[in-house]
């Protein structure tokens, strides 16, 4: 039966091949008899020959729906293979086209505007997706380019109009989005000593998104700044109801308002949000804060009891420092440091934050996702749970 499959199987892709050849004849004596340049410029485009190819597309005189068609799908498939010039030239030609209908015009328009994409020429792609907006023409697909643009050019003012027009437009929902732009538009004018625009735009994010994490971060270190540290206590514990998972962004400027506050109940602040949020640098810093005011032993205690939960190489490594203090005979020391070297190793290779979206890892913070172009999706990756394993085994006696 086997060596019956695998006879049948060249036989099976001849007559593929046929058939495909045949449908490839049919379309091409419907296109060929009224276009003798088309066929020329196919069979140069079978020959590899592309340039000589185009050249005797673009002296068709004739354009009508078949052959624009091909000419957008000859174009497009030139940009994908990165041959963004000769992209140019086909989409170019067909929107010079004078008797060229106001729809298929439309679609040369928008693949010659991604193609300038392409190419880097952002200012010539903005005025013909602009143009594209203002005729009504594929006005959602060209919006979205164009906030890609100013995305690009990190002008957030455009960015929040064009997103105003899509939510207005197609009635997606895009609060994230906008609260990230005002938080954009805040960092700027926090780097030019701005407070008053900086506060401004912060309170618009939040208003757009009341569960902007990064806005009450923003806030939190600005009061911080301004010598407030009650106000910034009151914001960091915000972003931790919010936002479990960026808990350990804040957690520098929590510990030094708390100090600043001269409060006592530092610890058990910290043992608190590690309980509900277990992560690697809460657990380092709640152990150095263990470590000062209980000592070394309690705080090997807690992270050996944590590290039972969880593998955490951060951890791990904060645990063999802290136990290589304790002034051990040499050839334990010696062992201590091959395994600090190993967990250090391995530590640096493993990523700290990742994409919700796409799956995009990287060693910092990235608001927007450099690979999938999406906001407040990259968060801080969390430990592996380790699942412990029944030592009880159960003996079956035969029936």
């Amino acid at each position: 039966m086997i060596e019956t499959l695998f006879l049948l199987l060249p036989i099976a892709a001849a007559s593929g091949w046929w058939l495909s050849r045949r449908d490839l004849r049919a379309k091409f004596e419907r296109v060929g008899p009224a276009h003798p340049d088309f066929l020329r410029g196919l069979n140069y485009l079978l020959e590899e020959q592309p340039d000589k190819a185009i050249d005797m597309f673009l002296k068709l005189t004739e354009v009508d729906s078949e052959t624009v068609e091909t000419h957008l799908a000859l174009g497009s498939l030139f940009r994908r293979r990165g041959e963004v010039d000769r992209a140019i030239r086909i989409h170019q030609n067909l929107v010079e086209r004078a008797h060229l209908s106001t729809e298929l015009r439309g679609y040369a328009l928008f693949e010659l505007a991604q193609d300038y994409m392409c190419a880097g020429f952002l200012d010539r792609a903005e005025k013909l997706f602009q143009e594209l907006v203002d005729r009504g023409l594929h006005r959602q697909r060209a919006l979205h380019a164009l906030r890609d643009i100013y995305q690009r050019e990190r002008d957030w003012s455009r960015c929040i109009a064009v997103a105003e027009r899509l939510r207005v437009l197609t009635g997606q929902v895009m609060t994230t989005e906008i609260a990230h732009y005002h938080c954009e538009l805040a960092e700027d004018a926090q780097r030019k000593g701005d407070r008053d625009t900086a506060h401004q735009q912060l309170m618009l994010a939040q208003r757009v998104d009341p569960n902007c994490v990064r806005a009450a971060m923003l806030e939190g270190r600005t009061a911080l700044t301004d010598g407030d540290p009650q106000r910034a206590v009151t914001l960091f514990l915000r972003v931790a109801d919010r936002g479990a998972t960026y808990v350990a962004e804040i957690l520098p400027e929590l510990i030094e308002a708390l100090r600043q506050l001269g409060r006592e109940d530092v610890l058990s602040l910290l043992e608190a949000l590690a309980h509900r949020h277990p992560s690697p640098p809460l657990m380092r810093s709640l152990a150095e804060v263990v470590a000062q005011t209980r000592g070394n032993t309690a705080a090997l205690d807690l992270m050996t009891a944590y590290l039972t939960q969880y593998a955490d190489l951060s951890v791990l490594e904060h645990l063999l420092e802290l136990q290589a203090q304790d002034g051990a005979d040499r050839k334990t020391q010696h062992r201590l440091q091959v395994a600090l070297t190993v967990t250090r190793t391995l530590l640096a290779r493993q990523p700290v934050y990742q994409c919700e979206h796409c799956g995009f890892q990287a060693r910092s913070l990235h608001w927007h996702c450099p690979s999938c172009k999406c906001w407040g999706t990259v968060v801080p990756v969390q430990p592996e749970a380790i699942v412990a394993e029944s030592s009880s085994s159960t003996e079956s006696s035969p029936p």
